[in-house]
């Protein structure tokens, strides 16, 4: 909830650079199962054990756009949270993430775009210490007008 008590999350005005948030998930079997089902990405390195074992990887991995998920989580839940609009996302592809990784999404704000409303923001998901996702976002973020 807005400073204000609104059901909007935080306004453009609320925003300084260097404000951070994170949500942390546990990557499931079902999660991926779930994923492929939704978008269509029935890619054997995310279901078939088998397969996956003859790939670099040498298991099943997450579908990046499932880690990159948890990005989006972010913002629409805590920052800037309900009402902000994503305009664009850059993602780099570090490293895998497998069944039972615990995954951290975190952004920061690192600028503002005054005249559009829009708010930059750096993009991360980690497991443990190491980056397995990182990138930059825009998102249009409502004002208190």
């Amino acid at each position: 909830m807005a400073q204000d008590g609104s059901s909007i999350g935080y306004y453009f005005e609320d925003l300084d650079e260097g404000m951070s948030a994170e949500f942390t998930k546990t990557v499931t079997e079902a999660d991926i199962i779930k994923y492929a089902e939704v978008s269509g990405d029935t890619n054997p390195v995310h279901l078939d054990a088998e397969f996956a074992a003859t790939t670099m990887f040498k298991e099943r991995i997450a579908h990046g756009m499932l880690t990159a998920g948890f990005i989006s989580a972010v913002f629409g839940t805590k920052l800037p949270g309900t009402g902000s609009i994503y305009v664009n996302q850059t993602l780099k592809f570090k490293a895998p993430v497998k069944i039972g990784d615990e995954v951290t999404a975190t952004i920061e704000v690192t600028g503002k775009v005054p005249e559009k409303k829009f708010v930059a923001f750096s993009t991360v998901c980690t497991v443990g210490d190491k980056p397995v996702l990182q990138g930059d976002a825009t998102l249009m973020v409502p004002t208190k007008d």
